[in-house]
């Protein structure tokens, strides 16, 4: 059973957890490289940038988290498992419950058409899963995301382990080590998501 100060002190010391499809089973995750993404040197692509322009989507911020979670855990295109289970989903809810998970939203005239969550401790973000129901829905979630976590002055977004489609947004690895400096860095500083 997946306790919400595990999970809370996990993310203190850089590892997180992870549904095993097979046996149910959570499991904590510390990778050797960690994906980040540079806040002060994000760009959006040309078709984000259109789209935020022309207000093709409504950006919001925990509105409905719950939907967000259980969208992400679907099995994406060509997979047959998710690793966010259902002990991942009731501990997250409950950790946005208590102010520390939280959702960006896209919506158009259809209803929620894609979005993104993970968790903020201190002056970091760490950003669990994304979805989209309607393209490009979650890359303008994700800037709406970066935009807030400028605004607020975070230090860190951790994107934990890279794939194709987190360094086509702009993620970068970086070793173990300067992870972990960055983060005890980040995790002391008191900024709030609100």
């Amino acid at each position: 059973m997946l306790k919400l100060e595990d999970v809370i002190r996990a993310y203190h010391h850089g590892y997180f957890p992870m549904g095993d499809p097979d046996d149910g089973n959570v499991y904590w995750c510390r990778p050797y490289r960690r994906a980040v993404f540079p806040l002060d040197s994000y760009r959006p692509s040309r078709v984000v940038r259109r789209l935020v322009r022309d207000g093709a989507f409504e950006v919001a911020l925990d509105r409905d988290f719950a939907s967000v979670i259980h969208s992400c855990a679907r099995p994406r295109c060509n997979e047959k498992e998710t690793w966010i289970s259902e002990d991942i989903i009731a501990v997250y809810i409950e950790l946005h419950e208590l102010g520390l998970a939280h959702s960006v939203e896209c919506y158009d005239e259809q209803g929620l058409a894609g979005g993104l969550y993970g968790i903020a401790i201190g002056g970091a973000f760490f950003g669990e899963s994304m979805f989209f129901n309607r393209p490009n829905a979650s890359k303008v979630a994700f800037d709406g995301l970066v935009t807030h976590l400028r605004k607020q002055k975070y230090e860190l977004l951790d994107a934990q382990i890279m794939n194709p489609h987190l360094r086509m947004l702009g993620a970068v690895e970086i070793s173990h080590e300067e992870y972990l400096r960055l983060l005890y860095g980040a995790m002391h500083k008191k900024i709030r998501f609100f």
